[in-house]
């Protein structure tokens, strides 16, 4: 089926969560790397969780829990300050290398093209536009309005209908494989952005339409 419209996943795919890294090491040390697996591995627990028990709050609400756990379970205790600079480098996270290139490039293509986020429009936007991505995309799509976040196949017809697009002709790019599972399960096409030839797509029986080693590759 020709892709009519892409909808770009935003944290992991266009924006590198690693980029807390920088503000991490400077206020916890050797102990950075392990504080920031932990906070994302939760961070994305949490949303899950949330969309199974009906109980949704904004994304920045999910990340601040999700790091709350991470620096209990590591033992460290920050000042005020030094938890509001970790909170807010998520609003200056770097896009990855590839990012700026491919999207301007695929702009100029016949496809749409649309970031599609767990968090919030006005925060999502703001990330975009710093990253120098934003002017390039034909929109923002969150899950904000469906009160549920991804993988839930709810998320996935909400962009469909915000994109006035068919979901069998909309694209996900996700290099979250739980992201490309739950667009395929929804009707959509599935993208996996593979950086990290080490990282295994989920075994669940069901393949990407499209393995990618970075978002260069949908050009050609």
């Amino acid at each position: 089926m020709p892709i009519q419209t892409y909808a770009f996943d935003v944290y992991g795919t266009l924006i590198d969560t690693d980029g807390v890294l920088i503000f991490l090491r400077q206020i916890t040390g050797d102990q950075a790397e392990q504080i920031s697996a932990t906070w994302r591995s939760k961070q994305l627990e949490y949303s899950f969780r949330r969309g199974l028990m009906q109980q949704y709050i904004p994304f920045p609400l999910v990340t601040a829990e999700a790091l709350n756990y991470a620096l209990a379970v590591h033992k460290v205790r920050l000042t005020e300050s030094e938890h509001e600079i970790l909170l807010d480098s998520y609003l200056s996270l770097p896009a990855f290398p590839d990012a700026l290139a491919a999207i301007k490039a695929l702009a100029d293509g016949a496809q749409k093209l649309f970031a599609f986020s767990n968090g919030p429009k006005s925060t999502v936007s703001a990330l975009l536009e710093q990253a120098q991505l934003l002017p390039y995309f034909d929109g923002v799509v969150s899950v904000e309005a469906t009160q549920v976040f991804k993988p839930s196949p709810v998320v996935y017809q909400h962009f469909a209908e915000m994109t006035e697009t068919s979901i069998s002709t909309c694209a996900l790019v996700s290099g979250n494989s739980f992201d490309v599972l739950g667009a395929k399960a929804a009707g959509m096409q599935g993208i996996w952005v593979q950086r990290d030839a080490q990282t295994v797509f989920d075994p669940w029986g069901v393949s990407p339409d499209r393995v990618i080693e970075d978002l260069g590759a949908l050009i050609t």
